[in-house]
């Protein structure tokens, strides 16, 4: 579509060295037969192509012969082969060594292309070898795996335990039975964005209808936003939901490493790129989510916040080190499966740990157990943690010892969070009852950027949490009269307040509402304001907080307690017959849990 878009034209492209050799990366493994590029480098000595400021590539298009279209390239410089050479005109002989360089150098920066899956990582900068090198000597073998053998049995006792245990969920088997590996990992990369926002037995029921209305990336883009938000609505984190959407570019295709996955898609981190390339390409990298640092912090009794750096890049060490080059997928989906089944937050359940017999934390348990029946005083032993100088950085600090009461649950170290922030709004239900076609509600959208971008809302206005109830009702009535006009002799009335917590913002919503009763039916509203009836707004683009709002203005019925039984009366009665379309809406929006699913009331995720 990019392509289509902007390079459809009938003469060459030039391109700086740096976008072009992306764009080969790129189209090398999608020649899908509906657009051909040829790359053209320069390696003329004679001066005919060069400037200071020339690009090195030339791209050209031409309509794609899919019968005898040639192998698509196996890799970064064979993409970048000499296949067409398009002349420029003469100029003055510039300093092309400098820019041999440049391109060899975005060469080896590009080297993880769309097509590999085994592809490796990077060299690490020189910063970063530092780092490792420091926390590689100054870590005690006790927070390290020993040897090969070690890692091994890990290995075999977390599958063979997987392959008992493992629960039975929709993506997974969804990725099994897919061939098409574009359609595997966007299968992987729902799921993945989907289970960052909530507990699994919730995200059941949004993936499955998900997947049912956009089984493919073709499906997806072709999309509206709205339509995303809207089957969004109730995860959180909107943003996420929005970026599953900005897929136009892919062409279909997605990246076939964790590096390429993490550059091309929008929102992708370390964690679902490793994921999806694992469990959809079978490329060897590991993963760290909230499950893996549980079990890996306790596996090699990891007492350090495991927020810091230092902390973070030895997890990450630890998961690329335990990772079965056989079966990755299964093997990060095992760790992460016995985090939240087994290896839980609270009240794990150690006697049916698959990897008890390697567990620090289990031994140090089972070491403070003995010593307690005893009665004999904690002794040093040699599995304990020595570290050859100072304080090791992979131990809790002395400031927090050990709680017997806790046991394994000692580890990881609980992070300290950062309280949200408060802030307090007056919103407004405006409702017409007796606007054309039923009762109406007015709501507005959120701008595009920011929290809830482009979500549907009541009518509200930022106020001051010691706000009197007459300013908050002056500044609100402003901002109603923005949208629909003038409204005068209007008292609102006060009908409560709703607290939501966002990630980061505790938001107090006083709620006010109001009925027009003896008004004329507002018609028209500006771009950004609807009317919806109460039925479209159960299944709008609308956040959680939205619908907790909506529940106590509909508890209280402002201005209707008198001589509007016949409204409500109406109002209840259109909801029990809705129009066959909307029936069909309804039906598809409603959270449904399929009867093949596992009981998941004490799964943790």
């Amino acid at each position: 579509y990019w392509f289509s878009k902007h390079f459809l034209s009938p003469s060459p492209l030039t391109l700086t060295v740096s976008t072009a050799t992306k764009l080969a990366v790129f189209m090398a493994r999608r020649r899908d037969g509906h657009i051909s590029l040829k790359l053209s480098l320069c390696t003329s000595t004679t001066g005919t192509w060069t400037t200071s400021s020339s690009p090195d590539f030339v791209l050209c298009h031409s309509p794609s012969e899919t019968a005898g279209a040639e192998a698509a390239p196996s890799s970064l410089s064979a993409a970048m082969t000499p296949r067409l050479i398009m002349k420029k005109p003469r100029a003055a002989v510039g300093n092309r060594s400098g820019r041999r360089k440049q391109a060899s150098s975005q060469e080896g920066k590009e080297k993880c292309a769309f097509g590999s899956s085994q592809a490796k990582p990077s060299a690490p900068s020189g910063l970063a070898r530092q780092q490792k090198a420091l926390l590689q000597a100054s870590v005690s073998p006790y927070h390290l795996f020993r040897d090969v053998a070690e890692v091994t049995a890990f290995q075999e006792s977390l599958l063979g335990w997987y392959d008992r245990k493992k629960r039975d969920l929709p993506w997974r088997r969804l990725v099994e039975g897919e061939v098409d590996l574009d359609r595997r990992a966007y299968a992987v990369w729902v799921s993945e964005v989907m289970l960052q926002q909530t507990q699994v037995a919730t995200v059941i029921n949004y993936y499955t209808r998900w997947m049912q209305k956009w089984p493919t990336l073709q499906d997806l883009a072709s999309a509206s936003l709205e339509e995303v938000n809207q089957l969004w609505a109730g995860l959180g984190y909107y943003s996420r939901g929005r970026g599953l959407e900005v897929v136009e570019e892919l062409g279909g295709h997605m990246p076939r490493t964790a590096e390429t996955l993490q550059q091309f898609l929008p929102g992708v981190g370390r964690y679902t790129a490793g994921a999806i390339a694992s469990i959809a390409f079978g490329q060897a990298a590991g993963v760290v989510d909230g499950n893996v640092i549980r079990v890996l912090c306790r596996v090699r009794a990891i007492g350090a916040d495991p927020g810091s750096t230092l902390v973070s890049q030895h997890l990450w060490s630890l998961a690329q080190q335990l990772v079965d080059p056989a079966r990755p997928g299964d093997f990060n989906q095992a760790a992460m499966e016995l985090g939240a089944i087994v290896c839980t937050p609270q009240r794990p359940l150690c006697s049916h740990c698959p990897v008890q017999s390697l567990c620090r934390a289990r031994q140090k348990v089972e070491r403070e157990q003995l010593s307690a029946s005893q009665s004999l005083p904690g002794s040093c032993d040699v599995e304990e943690c020595a570290p050859n100088s100072g304080q090791c950085p992979l131990c809790a600090p002395p400031t927090e010892p050990w709680d017997q009461t806790l046991g394994v649950t000692n580890f990881p170290r609980k992070a300290s969070r950062k309280p949200p922030r408060e802030e307090c709004s007056a919103i407004c239900v405006l409702e017409q009852p007796k606007a054309l076609g039923g009762a109406r509600i007015l709501l507005v959208q959120r701008p595009n950027s920011g929290l809830l971008a482009g979500l549907w809302e009541f009518p509200s206005v930022s106020v001051n949490a010691e706000a009197s109830g007459q300013h908050q009702r002056e500044a609100l009535l402003q901002e109603l009269q923005s949208w629909v006009g003038p409204l005068p002799d209007m008292r609102l009335q006060h009908l409560g307040q709703v607290v939501h917590t966002f990630s980061h913002i505790k938001m107090t919503y006083q709620v006010y509402g109001q009925v027009l009763e003896e008004h004329t039916p507002v018609t028209i509203v500006p771009p950004g304001a609807r009317w919806l009836t109460r039925e479209d707004f159960h299944t709008a683009a609308v956040s959680t907080a939205m619908k907790k709002v909506f529940r106590m203005y509909e508890g209280q019925q402002p201005g209707t307690c008198k001589g509007s039984r016949r409204s409500q009366v109406a109002t209840l009665s259109k909801r029990k017959k809705p129009s066959p379309g909307q029936q069909v809406l309804e039906s598809f929006f409603r959270p449904h849990v399929p009867t093949d699913a596992p009981s998941l009331n004490t799964a943790a995720q």
